[in-house]
C-alpha cells in the first residue's frame, strides 16, 4: 500500500507542475468593451472552430487534468485515513 501512495503522490507532482504550466501559458479570453464595438461575436468562423484551434485544445486539457487533479485529491486522503 505504501508503493502505491508514493506512485500517487508522484503522479499528484506531475499533474501540479502541468497544471501550473498550462494555466500560465493560456490567454485571457476576455475582449472587453473593444470586443463589443468591433463586433467580436459569436457568430464568426473562428468563435465555431475555436475548439480545434492550440488553444482550444490547451483549454480541454487544462478541464481534464483538473478533474483529474480533484479525483486524485479525494483518492489520496481516503488512503492517508486507511
Amino acid at each position: 500500500m505504501e508503493i502505491a501512495k508514493n506512485i500517487l503522490i508522484g503522479i499528484y507532482f506531475i499533474i501540479c507542475a502541468v497544471l501550473v504550466v498550462l494555466i500560465l501559458k493560456q490567454s485571457k479570453e476576455d475582449s472587453g468593451a473593444s470586443g463589443t464595438v468591433m463586433g467580436a461575436g459569436a457568430n464568426n468562423f473562428y468563435e465555431k472552430n475555436k475548439g480545434r484551434t492550440s488553444e482550444g485544445k490547451m483549454k480541454r486539457a487544462t478541464i481534464a487534468l483538473m478533474v483529474t487533479f480533484f479525483v486524485l485529491t479525494v483518492v489520496l486522503d481516503i488512503l492517508y485515513v486507511m
